[in-house]
C-alpha cells in the first residue's frame, strides 16, 4: 500500500466535527497498542497496522505506544488517522526535542469535548488519559476514557483511583474505559474496583500477539447492558504487526433486556 506520511490532517484545535448522525444499529470500539508499528519481525511498518485497523472499521480506536509526533517530522498518528478516515486525538506523555510519544484516540464519531488526564507517579514513566466527549446520535454522549497504566501495582492502584473518581463525577449515556491496563494480577485490587464500578466484562487474552497469555488490554462499558460483545481481533495480519493483539467491543445503542456478554 506504502502510505504517505507527510499529511496535514486535523489538529487539536479542530475536534469539533460538523453535523449529527442518526443512532448506529452498533458501535465498535476497539484498544489496540501498536508497539510504535514495529511488528514481530522488529520492522516498523505503518502500513501493518492501517490494515488491522480497516479489518476492526471501529468508531472509536485508542492507541497506545504511538508517536504523534516522531523526529524528522513524520508523524505517524496523522497518517493513521488519514487512512481510515478517522478524526485524531493525540494524548503525548513523553516529549524530547522534535518527538512526542503516548496515547492516541481515533474517531469517526462527532467529538464534544476532549480533556488530557495527568496520571503520572513520582519516579515512574509520565502516564495519562484521554478523556472525551462523543455524540453517538440517538444513543446521546458517548463518553471514552482512554489510557495506559503503569507498570508496577502501586501506580496502577493510585490511577485506576483518579480515572473512578473522574468517571463518577460527571458520567455519559453511555461510559468507556479503555486501554492497556497492564494488570496481570487478576486477584489486584484495581480490577475488583473496576469491575464493581462497570460490572465485570469478558477479559480475552491479548498479549503476546503469537500466543496471548494475558489479558492486558481491557474494555469496561456502563451501562453493562449497552455491552454486546468482547472478543480478540486475531487476523494474520493482527498477529504480525504489534506485540499485542487488538481487543474489540460492540455496543448496542439502544436499550436491550439485559443478557452476558459473549467473548
Amino acid at each position: 500500500m506504502g502510505i504517505s506520511l507527510e499529511v496535514n490532517t486535523k489538529s487539536p484545535s479542530d475536534l469539533s466535527c460538523e453535523g449529527n448522525s442518526p443512532a448506529p444499529q452498533r458501535l465498535t470500539l476497539a484498544s489496540y497498542n501498536i508497539h510504535r508499528c514495529y511488528g514481530r519481525d522488529g520492522r516498523c511498518v505503518p502500513d501493518r497496522i492501517v490494515d488491522v485497523l480497516r479489518e476492526i472499521r471501529a468508531d472509536v480506536v485508542a492507541l497506545q505506544e504511538v508517536e504523534t509526533q516522531a523526529e524528522g517530522g513524520i508523524r505517524i498518528l496523522e497518517a493513521l488517522a488519514r487512512e481510515t478516515g478517522s478524526t485524531m486525538i493525540p494524548g503525548p506523555t513523553m516529549f524530547r526535542a522534535g518527538a512526542q510519544y503516548g496515547n492516541a484516540l481515533l474517531t469517526r464519531l462527532p467529538v464534544k469535548s476532549v480533556a488530557q488526564v495527568d496520571l503520572s507517579v513520582a519516579g515512574r514513566e509520565p502516564r495519562g488519559a484521554i478523556d472525551v466527549r462523543l455524540d453517538a446520535g440517538g444513543a446521546g454522549i458517548l463518553r471514552v476514557c482512554a489510557s495506559h497504566l503503569g507498570l508496577r501495582p502501586s501506580e496502577r492502584r493510585m490511577q485506576v483511583k483518579q480515572l473512578l473518581v473522574r468517571l463518577a463525577a460527571e458520567p455519559g449515556d453511555i461510559d468507556v474505559l479503555i486501554g492497556d491496563i497492564n494488570e496481570w494480577l487478576l486477584w489486584g485490587r484495581p480490577l475488583r474496583w473496576l469491575h464493581r464500578f462497570f460490572i465485570k466484562p469478558p477479559a480475552p487474552a491479548t498479549f503476546p500477539a503469537r500466543w496471548p497469555l494475558l489479558a492486558l488490554d481491557r474494555i469496561w462499558v456502563r451501562p453493562r447492558r449497552r455491552l454486546e460483545r468482547v472478543f480478540v481481533h486475531r487476523s494474520a495480519t493482527a498477529r504480525e504487526a504489534s506485540d499485542h493483539l487488538p481487543v474489540v467491543a460492540w455496543l448496542t445503542p439502544s436499550a436491550p433486556a439485559a443478557g452476558p456478554a459473549a467473548s
